[in-house]
């Protein structure tokens, strides 16, 4: 599988493949021809609750990371069409999130890779 991740903020690159926004808002101030959104997947991001109490608080995130997976456990099927799509061309996972080490992105991308 051909999997990466990217901020939404960065430009786009040819090698990007397929440019899957996995956030369940729109980025700030980006706009859609900027972006260069292949598919947004709302549905696989984090739910709003667990969003929210997260909050990007580096203190929550072990905690975060266990209550994700199984959000994504129960979205089985969001989560193999994503790695369908990896075997058959590069996928990067897109996101918002000023912290790179602590976002739904860096989750969901292991997640995918096991």
């Amino acid at each position: 599988m051909a999997l990466s991740m990217k901020r939404a903020y960065e430009a786009p690159a040819a090698a990007d493949g397929k440019r899957i926004l996995i956030d369940r808002l729109w980025p700030r101030g980006l706009s859609k021809e900027k972006a260069r959104i292949d598919l947004w997947m709302k549905e696989i991001a984090p739910s709003t609750e667990l969003r929210k109490w997260f909050g990007h608080d580096p203190e929550k995130w072990k905690e975060f990371q266990t209550r994700y997976k199984k959000e994504l456990a129960a979205n089985a099927e969001l989560v193999n069409s994503i790695r369908k799509m990896a075997k058959a061309e590069t996928v990067t996972l897109v996101y918002s999130a000023k912290d790179e080490a602590h976002n739904d992105a860096v989750v969901l991308l292991k997640y995918l890779q096991q």
